[in-house]
């Protein structure tokens, strides 16, 4: 759908904010604040002791440490995939050998264009971790029965996190599901 007039607010580094007139389903014309974001990508990455990679990050915005999975933005053009095998390397200093679609999920459709797509990584060795100055990281590995309990406990409550925790657990014990770059 196409907004019948946008008007831009703010563009910055990785956001945009527009107001949008759209006219919905019912005929109403409804003026919208939309923040537009490239979309991201996560890594649920699980080692050979079933153990999870779960990043222990400072968020300013959160205001304090945040459990996360290895994740970041799109780039231009870029894959899902590729920027979730990116950013395991970059963030967790590994790189995987099996990679499985988990999907993908809307951050907060009310207001954010932003689509997260979720991979489970298996097969995993080590890289060369490439931490960006503005990133405060430390690196754990997790039981992943634990973290799925966190995940559902609401210790962790970053959504990605969550809900790639949640998706992976399902994901190997049903064995079904969309396969890599899906």
């Amino acid at each position: 759908m196409k907004p019948e007039k946008q008007t831009t607010h703010f563009r910055g580094r990785i956001i945009s904010l527009t107001t949008d007139d759209v006219r919905l389903p019912n005929g109403h014309l409804a003026s919208l604040e939309v923040v537009h974001h490239p979309g991201g990508a996560a890594a649920v990455a699980i080692d050979a002791q079933e153990r999870v990679c779960l990043l222990r990050q400072y968020r300013y915005v959160a205001d304090g440490w945040l459990w996360e999975l290895p994740a970041g933005k799109l780039e231009p053009g870029e894959p899902p995939l590729l920027t979730a095998q990116r950013e395991l390397i970059e963030e967790a200093g590994v790189r995987a050998q099996e990679w499985r679609s988990l999907g993908s999920y809307l951050s907060s459709p009310g207001i954010f264009t932003e689509v997260l797509h979720l991979f489970l990584a298996t097969g995993i060795e080590p890289a060369a971790t490439a931490h960006e100055q503005a990133e405060v990281i430390e690196v754990h590995w997790v039981p992943f029965a634990q973290a799925c309990e966190w995940a559902q406990s609401g210790e962790i409550p970053d959504g990605k996190t969550a809900m790639g925790l949640i998706r992976a657990r399902y994901a190997r014990e049903c064995g079904d599901g969309p396969a890599a770059g899906a």
